[in-house]
C-alpha cells in the first residue's frame, strides 16, 4: 500500500510498519534513535512488507473529519459557518451503491470553500466590532447627556443627586422580566452569584460616589476626574487580575486622550493669577469632590473588570438588575451618610427631566456592558471620555462663559484620540488581514490537528 506523505512537501512513498512507535524528523541535526524505540522500516522483499498499513486510508480519513473539507462544501450549506449537524447526519457521497470513492473527492473543489468563509468570517466580525464601537460612542453621548441633566436637575429644581440615583435605580428593576423570561436565574448562575453581587455593588459604589461628587464640585471637574481615573485602573487591574495586555497603538492612543483629560483639570486663568484668599472650606469641599471622583473611577474600574471575567456567564440584563437592586441598597445609605436631602419634582418639566436621565443613563449602561463582551476594560473607559468634552460644553453654555486654552486643547485631545481610536478599529489594515488569512489556511493546511 504506498501514499503520499504528509509532511512533504515532493511525493514520497512512504510504509509504516505495524510494530513501529514513534518517528521524529530532524532539521536542525540528525536523528539519533533511542533504545526504546523501534524505528525499522521494513524494506520491499521484506516479510510484512505489503500487509504494512500505509497513510493513504489515514488521510482520505483526515480529509473527510477536517475543517478544511466543511469549509470546502460550504457552497453547498451557505447557511452555516463551520458545517451543519444536518450534513453530518446525511450519508456520505463516497458510501452509494457503486462503492466508488470518486464521488467525495470528485464533489470537493479546494480553495474556493476555505476563500469564501474566510471572507464570510471576516465580515461578520467587522459588522460586529462596528456595532459594538457605534454602541460605544452612543453610550458616551448618553453618559455625557447623564452628567449635564443632573446637574441642571440639581441647580434648577432641587432635586438630589443621590436621590436621582435612587428614582433611576428603582426604574431599572424592571429589567428582571428580561432574565426571567429566558428563563435565567436574575441573581445569576450557580456559582458565580458571589462574583456578580460583587460586580453590582462595586458599580452601585462608584455611581454613588461620583453622583456625590456633583454635590461638592462642578460637572466639568467631576468628569474628566472620574473618566482619568477609571481608565486607568482599568488598564492596570485588567492586566493585573485577567492578564489582559494593550497594543503599542492602542497605548499610545488611550495615553494622549489621558493627557487630554488632565489638561481639563487644570485651573482656570484667573483662578491661578488670583491673588485673593482661598475659603478653606471651599478648599476642601472641592477636594472631597475631588477624592469622590477617584474614587468613583476606582470602583468603576474593579465593576468593568469584575464583568469582563462574567461576559460569558451573566447576560447584560441580569447585570442591569444586579446594578439596580444593589442601588436601591446603597443610594439611600449614601444619602443619610451624607446627609443629603430628598426632595419630590413639583412640575411637570421636572419629571420630564427625571425621566430623560433614567433613559440616557439605562441606554449608558447597556452600550458600555455590551461593549464589554468584546472590548478591552480600558479601550471602553476611554471611548467613554467623550462625556468630559459634553459636560465641559454644557457648563460653558449654561454660565455664559467663553472657553479658555486647557478647554480647547484638552477637548481637542480627547476627541482625537478616540476618534483616532475608533478609526483603527473600524478600520484594519490590509497587510494584517491577509496576514491572518494566510495563518488560518496553513492552519487547515497542516495534517497536525
Amino acid at each position: 500500500m504506498e501514499s503520499t506523505h504528509l509532511l512533504g512537501s515532493g511525493k514520497k512513498r512512504v510504509k509504516i510498519h505495524p510494530h513501529t512507535v514513534t518517528a521524529k524528523y530532524a532539521t536542525q541535526s540528525p536523528y539519533s534513535p533511542q533504545p526504546s524505540i523501534h524505528t525499522h522500516f521494513p524494506q520491499p522483499g521484506d516479510e510484512g512488507y505489503d500487509d504494512a498499513p500505509s497513510f493513504e486510508d489515514f488521510g482520505s480519513f483526515l480529509e473527510e473529519t477536517s475543517d478544511k473539507k466543511r469549509l470546502t462544501e460550504a457552497k453547498r450549506w451557505p447557511l452555516t459557518l463551520f458545517g451543519s449537524k444536518d450534513k453530518a447526519a446525511a450519508p456520505p457521497a463516497g458510501k452509494s451503491g457503486d462503492g466508488g470513492e470518486a464521488g467525495p473527492r470528485a464533489a470537493k473543489v479546494p480553495g474556493k470553500g476555505v476563500e469564501e468563509q474566510l471572507a464570510s468570517f471576516g465580515e461578520a466580525s467587522v459588522s460586529a466590532s462596528r456595532l459594538t464601537w457605534v454602541g460605544l460612542l452612543m453610550a458616551a453621548l448618553a453618559n455625557g447627556c447623564t452628567v449635564v441633566l443632573t446637574q441642571s436637575a440639581s441647580e434648577h429644581f432641587g432635586l438630589g443627586p443621590l436621590f436621582l440615583l435612587l428614582v433611576r435605580s428603582v426604574v431599572q428593576l424592571l429589567s428582571v422580566a428580561l432574565p426571567l423570561h429566558k428563563g435565567e436565574n436574575p441573581f445569576g448562575p450557580e456559582g458565580y452569584r458571589l462574583r456578580l453581587l460583587c460586580y453590582g455593588v462595586a458599580y452601585s459604589l462608584s455611581l454613588c460616589c461620583a453622583y456625590s461628587s456633583l454635590t461638592f464640585s462642578s460637572q466639568e471637574d467631576v468628569a474628566p476626574a472620574w473618566r482619568l481615573a477609571t481608565t486607568v485602573l482599568s488598564a492596570t487591574l485588567a492586566f493585573l487580575l485577567l492578564e489582559e495586555r494593550l497594543g503599542l497603538a492602542d497605548a499610545i492612543t488611550l495615553a494622549a486622550g489621558l493627557c487630554g483629560l488632565g489638561v481639563l483639570l487644570l485651573p482656570a486663568a484667573d483662578e491661578s493669577n488670583s491673588d485673593s484668599q482661598t475659603d478653606p472650606v471651599v478648599f476642601w469641599r472641592g477636594a472631597f469632590g475631588w477624592s469622590l471622583s477617584a474614587l468613583a473611577g476606582l470602583w468603576m474600574a474593579l465593576a468593568l473588570v469584575g464583568y469582563r471575567s462574567l461576559k460569558e456567564r451573566v447576560s447584560v440584563a441580569t447585570a442591569l438588575f444586579t446594578v439596580s437592586w444593589t442601588g436601591c441598597l446603597l443610594a439611600p445609605a449614601t444619602a443619610v451618610l451624607l446627609q443629603e436631602g430628598w426632595s419630590w419634582p413639583s412640575s411637570a418639566s421636572g419629571w420630564g427631566l427625571v425621566a430623560a436621565l433614567v433613559i440616557c443613563s439605562t441606554a449608558a449602561f447597556l452600550g458600555v456592558t455590551h461593549g464589554l463582551a468584546r472590548i478591552h476594560p480600558a479601550l471602553v473607559s476611554a471611548s467613554q471620555s467623550l462625556e468630559a468634552p459634553l459636560a465641559t460644553v454644557a457648563h460653558l453654555v449654561m454660565a455664559q462663559l467663553a472657553p479658555g486654552a486647557p478647554e480647547v486643547v484638552g477637548n481637542a485631545m480627547v476627541i482625537l484620540s478616540v476618534g483616532w481610536l475608533v478609526t483603527m478599529k473600524l478600520l484594519p489594515s490590509r497587510g494584517a488581514s491577509r496576514r491572518h488569512r494566510e495563518e488560518y489556511e496553513e492552519i487547515l493546511d497542516s495534517p497536525i490537528k
